[in-house]
């Protein structure tokens, strides 16, 4: 796979904002559903889901800036720094007449040098993979992926839920949802998707999340935002209201003469990061006023009326 930094069309200095925001312009515009006759778009699309796998981890991204994994997540292999590479000079050792089943220096038919230095680094890998004494050969062919979508709520998101899938074939397991998941992120599931040929991998399950719309918050990246109503006594008076959350009302604390509209942070009472932390709720005030008459707030209230016109 190419570089995730060129996929994803970031520098290799970009904040996990910019990365999670250029995955999700990429996801967007390329994403199967969008896209059902195009076969290059899901190409484009699965190749921003592994990029996203490697730098919206931040574990993955270090290991990867450091050199010690590739594009698509695998080891890279190291140690043969005493191998010279093609034009080197010396006594290096040329890897691709190597592979081509002869030596530096031209001849060697099929099951030479290339064979032997292959199979004593690699042992069988080498070989079922597609090299031996009669040339190239096709290996074990890993089964095709499979596409799924999972819809959860705010509130499986925030519990970090484990959840039941039913993938195409009829197979069901059981997966939870990551933390820093985002609406539409697709999430590849290794070793799920159809069985391989002979002695072949399975293929992945790539999993598209939707979260389902809320009847009170919004989101924002990790935070969530949603209106709260404030009787008018405690508006005027201020004190403790009671404030729902994904997880319980709790109670918060406002100042005399609270308004409506005003916002207060509630830490840590948004949806789970991906470092274990969590966002936060932006609470919005709603004064809300009392239902009926009221005989001692419209008489405060024409007494203000007539303080102003005086």
């Amino acid at each position: 796979m190419r570089n995730p930094y060129d996929v994803l069309g970031v520098s290799k200095g970009a904040s996990e904002a910019d990365i999670k925001k250029a995955y999700r312009k990429l996801a967007k515009a390329y994403h199967p559903d969008r896209n059902q006759d195009d076969a290059k778009a899901k190409d484009r699309f699965a190749e921003a889901n592994s990029a996203y796998e490697i730098l919206g981890d931040a574990g993955k991204r270090a290991q990867f800036d450091r050199g010690e994994i590739d594009g698509d997540g695998k080891p890279r292999a190291t140690g043969f720094e005493g191998f010279g590479g093609r034009g080197g000079g010396g006594s290096g050792f040329d890897f691709e007449s190597a592979a081509r089943g002869r030596a530096p220096g031209g001849g060697g038919g099929g099951g030479g040098i290339g064979e032997d230095i292959f199979s004593h680094l690699f042992g069988d890998a080498f070989r079922s993979a597609g090299a031996g004494p009669g040339g190239p050969q096709r290996g074990p062919v890993k089964g095709e992926d499979v596409a799924a979508e999972l819809s959860v709520s705010l509130e499986q998101v925030a519990s970090e839920e484990k959840l039941r899938l039913s993938l195409p074939g009829g197979r069901d397991v059981d997966v939870v949802v990551p933390k820093g998941v985002v609406d539409g992120q697709t999430i590849r599931l290794r070793g799920l998707g159809n069985p391989g040929g002979l002695r072949g991998a399975p293929g992945d399950a790539l999993l598209t999340i939707r979260i389902l719309p809320h009847p009170r918050f919004t989101v924002d990246g990790a935070d969530l935002r949603g209106s709260v109503e404030v009787p008018l006594e405690d508006a005027i008076l201020g004190g403790p209201i009671r404030v729902p959350t994904l997880t319980g009302a709790v109670e918060m604390k406002i100042p005399p003469m609270t308004g409506s509209g005003r916002t207060f942070r509630l830490r840590g009472k948004g949806l789970p990061k991906k470092d274990g932390t969590r966002g936060d709720l932006l609470a919005v005030t709603a004064v809300m006023l009392p239902s009926g008459e009221d005989a001692a707030l419209t008489e405060f209230a024409r007494a203000r009326r007539a303080a102003k016109a005086d």
